[in-house]
């Protein structure tokens, strides 16, 4: 009885923590979508939303720090601009275009796009040995990338650049998730803790995206009275059904039914990527429990011998 609600409760939990993700991802798109309109300064946002990042992680670290008594893990210089550069690089590009993109696309289309970031994760993932080739890869990479070509194809809403831009972001975003990834596991660094990458990583973020604000938003803002004057106003798979299916509705964003079976054919890519993950995640963790579970000397060689097709005795091993 003990083991069953213990279990109800973790599920509860999950759910509940999955709902207060779509809740807040379906929210910062959408209101992205409308900041865009009413202060088109997607690079300026970017940099304040760094600035709060870090500003907060920082206080988090410092209540951990009291809390456990504790000092939390600390990069070098060195270290950060060698181990945390390439991860600032790519994330800050990542945010900046995505917001960016705003400008010109629908959310409609900056949804489909960018949930080809799964393919770019996909194949550095492949490029940094961190997934192994395999069939069922290709054919994910297939339905992902038919699905965006029939997405795309001959859309009524179709932007050139914000879709090249949106295009990229996805693009960076396979670079950012996976040198994340590498940087969270590599254990002598000590930051598994997100909050820790987070305030490593805003402040290079900062500097990478600042030129690019100032040479492209520079002029443009300080001749702007929308810097202080603006009105306030309203504001994975189920979660891009959800942002289509609002964008549909509140937006007016046209979708063809070709637009939806391509959207269809990329959510299958996509399916077939996370099954993939939990079944080998899965048999990793049967052949890790079989190993520690037959660890005698005798048993490993038995094991050994039938993996290579050989018989042997077991009595005469006995």
């Amino acid at each position: 009885m003990g083991t069953g609600a213990a279990a109800l409760g973790r599920a509860a939990l999950v759910a509940a923590l999955v709902l207060l993700y779509y809740g807040f991802s379906i929210g910062i798109t959408f209101y992205n979508k409308w900041l865009m309109k009413s202060f088109p300064f997607p690079l300026l946002a970017t940099l304040l939303h760094l600035l709060l990042i870090f500003a907060l992680s920082a206080l988090c670290r410092a209540a951990l720090r009291c809390r456990s008594g504790r000092p939390p893990p600390t990069l070098s210089w060195a270290e950060w601009l060698r181990r945390a550069a390439p991860a600032a690089l790519s994330t800050s590009l990542d945010i900046g275009l995505s917001n960016w993109s705003f400008l010109y696309v629908t959310v409609s289309l900056y949804t489909m796009t960018k949930s080809s970031a799964i393919l770019f994760i996909l194949l550095f993932s492949l490029l940094f040995k961190l997934e192994e080739m395999r069939v069922a890869l290709v054919l994910v990479v297939v339905l992902i990338a038919g699905g965006l070509f029939m997405f795309t194809y001959k859309s009524t809403q179709f932007n050139t650049q914000g879709f090249m831009l949106v295009l990229c972001a996805s693009f960076l975003g396979g670079v950012r998730w996976t040198l994340t990834q590498i940087l969270m596991q590599k254990a002598e660094l000590g930051l598994q803790n997100p909050i820790d990458i987070m305030f490593h990583l805003q402040p290079l973020m900062f500097l990478v995206l600042f030129p690019l604000f100032a040479v492209f938003e520079g002029l443009p803002l300080s001749i702007s009275e929308r810097l202080f004057h603006f009105h306030e106003a309203g504001v994975t798979f189920c979660m891009e059904i959800c942002v289509l299916f609002l964008a549909t509705h509140l937006l007016g964003d046209r979708l063809s039914l070709l637009n939806w079976l391509g959207f269809a054919v990329c959510l299958s890519g996509i399916s077939l990527h996370v099954i993939l993950k939990a079944v080998n995640s899965r048999g990793e963790k049967t052949l890790n429990l079989h190993k520690e579970t037959y660890s005698e000397p005798d048993l490993e060689l038995l094991l050994h011998h039938a993996e290579h097709g050989e018989e042997e005795d077991v009595g005469t091993l006995q």
